[in-house]
């Protein structure tokens, strides 16, 4: 089935009842998980977990992480280079103190003594036969995987050999974007003037805009600059795994699911978690009510 909605209040209920944390916390600590948390498709998109990423050490080690990352492959000036640009967007939208930021675009840019952190992309299945993503950051690859494998283990499902996934997920460029006094017409007209590949509406009033992976950073570069004139506001941006087709499963299969999702996003070299996990209302109710 084509990606559907999942019922806002009903998914926010849930992920709140299970980390017992305030809708506040979320906006505070990490902005877009309360978005992609409340929001249809860029919910069954990408998965964020609750209660382990509102840690803000975290947080701020995840996000010094890309950053680093950035800076190693593109260099320290973000005007030149557009993955740090938009990392460093992120930091400061999660708060990130100043020095922080700085510090961990000198440690990747080899002005300071640093950790060397090399990204890599994981596979697996989960419970039901779900497939999954997992981008990681690690500067040691040798414990990451088997610490990964482990947490599979453990659910009764395993990590799959490269490109056993992969193919069910297009790697896509998207923005969520608050329309607030712009019309449709004015976004989608934005879109396609700056390259854009699609638009749709998530909830009334936001929309997920989509561009190729390739095209992503030029299309964001001039695309982002027109939206915030219109007076639109960038919920979150970036390289996405967008699932082809996604699959529901039953409510106990779907909070099996989630628990292992919650697993792997609180890994410390995790960086992000996608699947093709299906979220409807009428699952997360039925999950609502076995936790």
């Amino acid at each position: 089935m084509d990606r559907k909605t999942c019922g806002k209040a009903c998914f926010l209920k849930f992920v709140l009842s299970r980390h017992k944390k305030s809708l506040s916390c979320y906006f505070q600590i990490m902005p877009d998980f309360a978005y992609m948390a409340g929001h249809s498709k860029w919910a069954n998109i990408k998965h964020r977990k609750g209660a382990a990423d509102a840690r803000r050490g975290q947080v701020f080690t995840k996000l010094a992480k890309e950053i680093m990352i950035s800076a190693k492959l593109g260099g320290s000036d973000e005007n030149s280079n557009p993955r740090l640009r938009t990392a460093i967007l992120k930091a400061r939208a999660a708060n990130m103190p100043k020095d922080n930021i700085e510090r961990a675009v000198k440690k990747g840019a080899g002005e300071l003594e640093g950790v060397n952190y090399e990204e890599a992309v994981y596979e697996g299945y989960g419970p039901g036969g779900i497939a999954i993503m997992i981008e990681t950051m690690t500067d040691k690859r040798t414990r990451t995987i088997p610490e990964l494998k482990n947490i599979f283990t453990k659910a009764g499902t395993s990590m799959a050999e490269s490109g056993s996934v992969s193919y069910l997920f297009d790697h896509k460029g998207m923005l969520l974007v608050k329309a607030n006094s712009a019309t449709e017409d004015q976004l989608l007209e934005a879109v396609l003037e700056t390259g854009g590949e699609d638009m749709e509406q998530d909830e009334p009033g936001v929309f997920v805009i989509y561009t190729t992976r390739e095209d992503f950073h030029a299309v964001s570069d001039k695309l982002i600059p027109i939206l915030e004139a219109k007076g639109c506001e960038i919920l979150e941006s970036g390289l996405k795994f967008v699932p082809q087709t996604t699959m529901e499963l039953d409510a106990e299969k779907t909070t099996a699911v989630l628990k292992l999702l919650d697993q792997l996003e609180s890994h410390d070299d995790v960086q992000n978690v996608y699947s093709n996990l299906e979220l409807t209302d009428e699952v997360m109710a039925g999950s609502l009510s076995d936790s």
